[in-house]
């Protein structure tokens, strides 16, 4: 294309308008496809301005048939598969009857002969994809001849049968597969009951050309189509022919076919929900299986050297054998366990445990379900027994009644198996969360920087596994686990990875051993690895070995909390991790610490054997070596498990805990008085960008204190509060004084970041303390008086003050919590605090419904606790500001975010309540908000966004009919002057309502309007009742009903959700070792 873009617009022009040249459109397609043509940009806009041309389809077959170019074959072909999916239904018969005619002839001319099926490969395959475009249009109504012409046409050659199966393939997977999207259900009905009608003559063609061709690639496609069918056919096909037979003893034996054949065999024994009359079949197929699956290799053959360096056939085949196997056992283990096949069933869990070995991740999870399915169901079977006596009573009868020989003889048929799933279970144990210490892929031990959430949800099933195994045969696993602890301490197997997997299963059983089992079975535990730490070298060894430690000792408070020595040894050797500047050791030193400080707080401040003094007071004597190695973060984390410490108040505890909790603080406390003093001196010092950061990282460290202690932290506090506000006093005014000189722009600036997280910190901390504050040390009056009142001004002002940027949503947050936690308390105080903040709040959010989203949702929170704590504050603040709080609670609840239309929905509900129970405030409250919210509510609940609040929309609105129905609303709704006389609040709000209900829907008619109006009035409704009457009455509106509507039932659904959730948990606490000892709660 010499002359280039210009060339190429006049070309396109000339195939839209003029005479249609093919060489023309070769160019092109040419110029398209070329990757160093100058032009291909211009040449791609021409062919996506060519292929939106509504005549262009009629020259496919022209395109096809002549072209020199193969890419414009397929363009030609696109053409049409574009026209059939999008004008099919409006094209005249005779052109539907010919472009069939031209794909069919097309098809059958490339595949009957075996050269150009093998040139042509991928453009017959579009050209499958075309005629099944087609077939979903057209077939069966009609077509009705296709699959008997198909099948025809398959017996005159082999190389058009191979391409006729091809067709069958994808039309199987198009019907069953992926049509949920694409055409309707009544559509996909009909096409999947012709297929059923004619299968026999698809299952026939199969049949024939599995016992007659020769041809390996014509056999191998049959054995697919038949796959994709095997899964929906009619049993008869499956059971009483020869098909299992044939595909076992002629195709699975031929390594050639075996990948496919066992595709077969995977679809046929994963049936279920079928006739018992057909157990002894899967029975007989199972033992026939093993039996072939032998000749190839015996259940003793290690299938890892054959994964690692076999072809990709058999690595697929080994991958496909867990499918079978893994599928089979679960479908169909009670079957198996029959007298007849035991054996059989047991060689088949051999053979899975040995493929469970193989280092494949994918292999490993299907072969994880199977396991995780059979121990659950073992652990079951053998505590199902009704407990009517102590365990041991239990044993002892159940010798003698034939319940007890049918489980417990279960658990010892599979015995030998089990064995070899915890050797698999331990061996390949995922990562729990907790560890934080991985090898990357230069083999390098590095702190971990992202979480893989596969690994954790494989970590949970395989844990789950591991905690019924062992309660299965308690013995057999510490058996196993401690000959592979050996294995490490002598070196015979040291590795990282074999290390890392053991600790993480020995830490994962936590609670399923008794407590004297799990004391022997520690003990030699910890003092292996703490003697495996000391004797290795090198900082990655260390590393490996140090975490293992933390993770073990952390999964076992019931263990620390009984043994003292353990635990201070313990304690000690982590102080010593946290001088480990190994990446990642010291995070997991603090978190483990933090964790054993929480489980066995009471341990730490108790007096406890040969020890002179608690150790808490040791500990906070040595503190500062303790963390001089720290990152602040971690130093954090430090204080708050001390503080965890010093939270425990019970009488057993004889300290001076607001001693301990000084001398804790006097690292922080010294650096505070520093910074003041050099602030006194010049308060220029505040603002240098080290200080700022420095009072940071000590307002954190006492956020984290004060987490924890609670309300002890009082004493702390108050040694520095008010130098904490006259702080937040000098950033604002620093803040804003910027903000006054440079605009909006200010608030990006550095410094004023820097200086905005300071404030946040000093927020965040009162929150903390406000959130923790309780007797005896924080009483809700002394903190209402001692507390409150220094914090509004230079918060409050500063808030108002500033511009809608620089204004902090913590303080929302802050004063949401004063009113939740101090109640009454503060009730004098709200006016003034929603003086400050309500109106120039409302005013950053109703602009729009994107902006400022955290002062959002805080905003409503608060509204939400003065409405719920301090009632009586929204009726002491001025008139324009209660309406200013109704509007915003209609804007709440019309919000397209969910989250905050629910809190909207939550208030204006509360608000109703709340005003019923005040009757000087009702009766003007009604007159003025009630017409106006009812309208709002109906209004929110048709607009079909937001179904999700079906249930609250129907709680208010029953509310307010039945308020109005009952006569507790006695000044008039309306204005009396326009409606006659004699007229009621009842019945003026029917007519309302209706004629409301009629303007807007035109498409109801009266007697319809009428019908709901009165069910809405009727105050014998209960609330489901009135729902289920709204529910019909908006699905049979218009706007409704071409929708899903399953939003409607939102509340339905959760409540089954959460009742599946309770079970399940439920469940899993009764089996001892299934909750993680974090998740118990009984720290002492």
């Amino acid at each position: 294309m010499a002359n280039g873009g210009a060339e190429i617009e006049a070309v396109t022009r000339q195939l839209l308008n003029g005479e249609f040249d093919i060489n023309l459109l070769d160019q092109v397609v040419g110029a398209a496809y070329d990757p160093v043509s100058p032009h291909r940009a211009q040449a791609n806009k021409a062919l996506m301005q060519l292929q939106e041309s509504p005549d262009l389809w009629q020259r496919a077959d022209g395109i096809i048939e002549q072209s020199q170019n193969p890419n414009s074959r397929f363009f030609g072909l696109q053409v049409l598969d574009d026209a059939i999916k999008t004008r099919w239904k409006i094209l005249p018969a005779e052109q539907k009857e010919g472009i069939k005619n031209f794909v069919v002839g097309k098809i059958i001319k490339m595949s009957s002969d075996e050269a150009t099926m093998n040139r042509e490969k991928v453009f017959i395959g579009k050209l499958n994809l075309t005629l099944v475009e087609i077939l979903k249009q057209e077939w069966p109504h009609n077509w009705p001849s296709f699959i008997s012409d198909l099948v025809g046409s398959s017996k005159t050659s082999e190389v058009l049968c191979e391409n006729n199966m091809q067709i069958l393939k994808l039309l199987s997977e198009e019907v069953f597969d992926f049509s949920r999207d694409q055409m309707v259900t009544e559509k996909v009905k009909r096409m999947k009951e012709s297929l059923n009608g004619e299968f026999s003559q698809i299952f026939h063609l199969c049949e024939f050309v599995l016992e007659h061709s020769q041809q390996p690639s014509l056999l191998r496609v049959t054995l697919q189509t038949l796959q994709r069918f095997l899964t929906w056919i009619p049993l008869g096909f499956i059971f009483q022919t020869k098909l299992i037979d044939v595909l076992l003893n002629r195709f699975f034996s031929e390594p050639m076919f075996r990948n496919d054949a066992l595709d077969c065999l995977t679809e046929i024994g994963t049936l279920t929900d079928l006739e018992p009359e057909y157990d002894p079949l899967f029975r007989e197929l199972f033992v026939q299986f093993l039996q072939r699956l032998g000749n190839i290799f015996t259940p003793e053959t290690d299938l890892s050297p054959a994964f690692e360096y076999g072809s990709e056939d058999d690595q697929l085949f080994i991958q496909k054998l867990a499918l079978f196997l893994s599928g089979f056992i679960k479908c169909h283990l009670k079957v198996l366990e029959g007298q007849e096949s035991h054996q059989a069933l047991i060689t088949g869990m051999f053979y899975l445990v040995r493929v469970s070995e193989v280092k494949d991740t994918e292999i490993f999870r299907i072969c994880l379900e199977a396991w995780h399915m059979l121990a659950e169901d073992l652990y079951k079977t053998e505590h199902s027994q009704p407990n009517f006596y102590d365990s041991s009573a239990n044993r002892v009868l159940n010798l003698n009644g034939n319940s007890g020989q049918s489980t417990s003889s279960r658990k010892f048929l599979y015995s030998p198996v089990l064995s070899g799933v915890r050797q698999v279970m331990i061996a390949n144990m995922a990562k729990p969360e907790e560890v934080l210490i991985v090898e990357d892929e230069n083999g390098d031990i590095v702190r971990e920087t992202t979480k893989d959430t596969d690994v954790i949800a494989q970590y949970k099933t395989m844990k789950d596994t591991l905690v019924y195994l062992t309660h299965l045969n308690c013995e057999d696993t510490e058996s196993i686990m401690l000959t592979k602890l050996t294995e490490q301490v002598d070196g015979s197997a040291w590795s990282w990875n074999n290390l890392n997997t053991l600790c993480w299963a020995i830490g994962s059983i936590s609670g399923a051993m008794s407590e004297d089992e799990e004391k022997r079975f520690l003990v030699t535990v910890i003092k292996d690895l703490l003697g495996l730490c000391e004797a290795k070298r090198g900082k990655d060894n260390k590393a490996v070995v140090a975490s293992n430690i933390m993770y073990v000792v952390g999964q076992y408070p019931r263990f620390l909390k009984a043994h003292w020595k353990f635990l201070k040894t313990v304690v000690n050797k982590l102080f010593e991790f946290m001088h480990e500047v190994h990446p990642g050791v010291q995070d997991m030193a603090c978190d483990t610490f933090l964790k054993i400080a929480t489980k066995c707080k009471r341990k730490f401040v108790t007096l406890q054997p040969d020890e002179s003094a608690p150790f808490i007071c040791e500990l906070v004597e040595s503190l500062p070596s303790i963390i001089s190695d720290l990152e602040p973060h971690q130093v954090q984390a430090f204080y708050e498990a001390v503080g965890c410490m010093l939270s425990d108040s019970g009488p057993a505890v004889t300290i001076d805990r607001q001693g301990l909790q000084t001398k804790l603080m006097e690292l922080p406390n010294r650096t505070w008085k520093v910074i003041m003093d050099r602030a006194a001196a010049n308060v220029e010092n505040l603002v240098e960008p080290s200080t700022i950061k420095e009072i940071i990282k000590i307002l954190k460290t006492n956020n984290r204190l004060c987490r924890s202690v609670g309300s002890l932290f009082t004493h702390q506090l108050q040694t520095f509060f008010l130098d904490m506000l006259n702080v937040y006093r000098v950033y604002s005014e620093r803040i804003s004084s910027a903000v006054a000189q440079q605009g909006a722009i200010a608030t990006q600036m550095s410094l004023v970041r820097t200086m905005r997280s300071a404030k946040k910190e000093v927020l965040r901390l009162l929150i903390t303390f406000i959130d923790k504050s309780g007797p005896p040390e924080a009483d809700p009056v002394a903190v209402a008086k001692g507390f409150i009142p220094p914090v509004l001004d230079p918060i409050l002002g500063d808030y108002k003050r500033n511009i809608a940027g620089a204004r902090d949503p913590e303080v929302l947050t802050l004063f949401s919590t004063v009113v939740q936690k101090l109640k009454e308390n503060v009730v004098d105080e709200v006016p003034r605090i929603m003086e400050a903040v309500f109106e120039c709040t409302l005013e950053m959010i109703t602009k729009n419904f994107e902006d400022f989203p955290e002062h959002r949702i805080r905003f409503f929170e608060f509204l939400k606790a003065i409405n719920h704590f301090c009632f009586p504050a929204l009726f002491n603040i001025p008139p324009a500001h209660q309406k200013l709080v109704v509007d915003a609670v209609v804007w709440a609840m019309k919000h397209t975010e969910r989250n905050i239309a629910d809190t909207g929905l939550e208030i204006l509900h509360e608000l109703l309540q709340n005003v019923g129970r005040t009757p000087n405030i009702a009766q003007p409250f009604y007159q003025q908000y009630l017409l106006p919210l009812i309208q709002d509510v109906f209004a929110v609940m048709t607009d079909r966004l937001h179904k999700s609040g079906f249930k609250m929309h129907a709680t208010l609105l029953r509310t307010m009919f039945h308020l109005v129905q009952m006569n507790q609303v006695t000044v008039p709704l309306f204005d009396p002057a326009s409606q006659p006389p004699g007229q009621t609040n009842p019945a003026f709000l029917r007519e309302h309502i209706s004629n409301l209900l009629i303007t807007s829907f035109p498409n109801l008619t009266k007697s319809q309007v009428a019908k709901f109006v009165e069910g809405m009035f009727d105050i014998n409704m209960d609330l489901p009742t009135f729902k289920t009457h709204l529910r019909d009455f908006l699905i049979e509106l218009k706007e409704f009903s071409a929708e899903d509507n399953s939003a409607l039932f939102t509340e339905e659904q959760e409540r089954e959700r959460q009742q599946r959730e309770q079970q399940l948990m439920a469940e899993r606490s009764q089996v001892p070792g299934m909750i993680k000892p974090a998740e118990i709660d009984n720290d002492l």
